[in-house]
């Protein structure tokens, strides 16, 4: 399958939810305006950040369909990956269904896969639920504990999925990420998952990156890839630095609630997240607007 390769800066979205944990799909048109504004490429829904792993399966798809609705010109990627592949197989279909532009799936992470083969047998049932769309594999070894080879995953995913079109690649491994960049001359898109590593994936040849903190920082992280583009090396290692110093600052804090706490202070109201994620209490949103203020985050 030839399809355009993904580029650019995708949020990892967050799905609003109201106090009581039932979906606020109508803050989904608000998120997406934001996102514009922050010089956002594309949309990533129902991942990590997106809680799908928390949320049933009629959730995502309701989720999936207000991105899409709303999206315009964005593309839209839409997670699937579940501990039933045959579940993940249905929702990659109805993604098709409603009009997504990709899929993406995680590995199982109850029963862990250990072995290329497995991973990749795996990963094709669920593609198989999609046939028209590009598949992305969503590589996050510490969270599902599929800790294989990349390389050794392409290699054979590219014999066995006809529709794959490259990895989400959330790891610190560097070096593999270039060999995955560099494999068949860049046939693949491998887009990046670290956002405070996204100026050393750059230079290791990144053309895309997937984010949670790209729905505050957009524009601080399109600032990183600009100076780099244009050989100001300094300049992009200062804007990272920035962008580094906010995520040092949300990390003291349970990550996804705080992130949809400053969301909400830039308009986009986003409720607290589910359980087992914590959310902050009321002391810790008060330090957290205290630290924000104190980095002069709202100034940026």
């Amino acid at each position: 399958m030839k399809t355009p390769k993904l580029e650019g800066l995708i949020a990892a979205t967050y799905t609003p939810l109201n106090q009581d944990g039932t979906l606020n799909l109508s803050q989904i048109g608000p998120m997406v305006n934001h996102l514009r504004g922050q010089r956002i490429a594309g949309l990533y829904v129902c991942g990590s950040t997106g809680e799908g792993i928390s949320l049933s399966g009629l959730e995502r798809r309701k989720v999936a369909e207000s991105y899409v609705q709303e999206s315009g010109e964005l593309p839209v990627v839409v997670q699937v990956g579940h501990n039933s592949l045959r579940e993940a197989c249905e929702l990659a279909s109805h993604a098709q269904e409603i009009g997504a532009d990709a899929v993406s799936a995680n590995a199982p992470s109850y029963f862990k896969v250990t072995d290329v083969p497995t991973l990749v047998t795996s990963m094709k049932e669920i593609a198989s639920g999609a046939p028209n769309l590009p598949f992305y594999y969503y590589h996050i070894p510490h969270l599902t504990g599929a800790s294989v080879d990349m390389l050794k995953f392409l290699e054979l995913a590219t014999q066995e999925i006809p529709t794959l079109a490259g990895i989400k690649y959330t790891a610190a491994t560097l070096h593999e990420f270039l060999a995955c960049k560099q494999w068949r001359n860049g046939q693949h898109s491998i887009l990046w998952g670290s956002d405070e590593m996204l100026l050393s994936a750059l230079s290791m040849g990144a053309t895309g990156a997937v984010g949670s903190t790209y729905n505050v920082m957009g524009k601080i992280y399109d600032d990183v890839i600009s100076e780099f583009k244009a050989g100001n090396v300094d300049a992009a290692r200062d804007y990272q630095s920035r962008a580094n110093v906010l995520i040092r600052t949300v990390y003291q804090y349970p990550f996804h609630a705080a992130m949809k706490i400053i969301l909400g202070e830039l308009g986009v109201e986003c409720g607290p997240c589910r359980l087992p994620q914590k959310n902050l209490t009321q002391e810790q949103r008060t330090d957290l607007r205290r630290d924000l203020d104190s980095i002069k985050f709202f100034e940026w």
